[in-house]
């Protein structure tokens, strides 16, 4: 199974009058992510499922993602909010889903979270080195049995700047 780590485009700075997951993206977030969006597809993903944190900036990723074509299906997933687990997405989220070994799944949400679950994946636990920009994507492959834990293999990281 491969995972697409995908971090939010650009989303307005924080402000004590909106609450965090309220914030959207910014005009130039949105036609930057549409863009990555683009090549994304010129390149040939598609995503048998995207799946989303519920936070506004995510859904408005998410969004752009279906509408260019990289997938047909999308879920709203509150383990990609910010403080997620892995651990519980993994045993609550994505083993009841009992998806075949091939299956590539688009997670999108937020820093640090995505990429020190990717780290976890990879190393077995988050060491802070993998950096994921906004509307970057990090891709994991995960074994087909036993626990992926440590036992992954990252084959993509990408910052938008390759894309645009």
């Amino acid at each position: 199974m491969e995972l697409y780590f995908i971090r939010h485009g650009i989303a307005e700075e924080r402000r004590p009058d909106i609450k965090d997951e309220e914030r959207a993206l910014t005009k130039t977030g949105r036609q930057k992510t549409e863009k990555v969006a683009q090549q994304l597809k010129k390149l040939g993903l598609h995503f048998d499922v995207i799946a989303t944190s519920p936070f506004v900036r995510a859904q408005q990723t998410a969004d752009i993602l279906i509408s260019a074509g990289l997938s047909s299906k999308l879920e709203e997933c509150i383990y990609l909010a910010h403080d997620g687990r892995l651990e519980s997405w993994l045993t609550d989220w994505l083993e009841p889903r009992n998806y075949s070994p091939q299956t590539q799944l688009a997670l999108v949400g937020h820093e640090p979270d995505l990429s020190h679950w990717a780290e976890i994946l990879i190393w077995g636990q988050a060491k802070a080195s993998l950096v994921l920009k906004k509307a970057g994507m990090i891709g994991v492959k995960l074994p087909e049995k036993g626990s992926p834990l440590g036992r992954s293999q990252m084959f993509w990281l990408t910052p938008p700047k390759y894309l645009l």
